[in-house]
């Protein structure tokens, strides 16, 4: 079992950045593919970035690609979003995500989900 809770959401205008934090629950979160998603008012979930459990390889949407960064900590058991040059269209509810398998994270089948943390970006 693994909980996840969100916090580093907020608001800030365009150009800005924020660094989203995904804490994890459990012994077994090494032994977890991390996603990061968001969805938009109106709009599907969309998945951003991941990252396998190692940390070694991370995917990105190509929206945020060259802007954000996802990391991860095992030894304290956290994800990191780092979100440099925010866009309004960056607007959404992020929410991370944890799964056995990076390639089911990646299409949104994960196993854990956060209840997510809202960034909103201003023009």
């Amino acid at each position: 079992q693994v909980q996840l809770v969100e916090s580093g959401g907020g608001l800030v205008q365009a150009g800005g950045s924020l660094r989203l934090s995904c804490a994890a629950s459990g012994r077994t979160f090494g032994s977890y593919a991390m996603g990061w998603f968001r969805q938009a008012p109106g709009k599907e979930r969309d998945f951003v970035a991941g990252i396998t459990w190692s940390g070694g390889i991370t995917y990105y949407a190509d929206s945020v690609k060259g802007r954000f960064t996802i990391s991860r900590d095992n030894a304290k058991t956290i994800v990191y979003l780092q979100m440099n040059s925010l866009k309004p269209d960056d607007t959404a509810v992020y929410s991370c995500a944890a799964g056995l398998m990076i390639n089911r994270v990646l299409r949104g089948e994960c196993d854990y989900w956060g209840q997510g943390t809202q960034v909103t970006v201003s023009s």
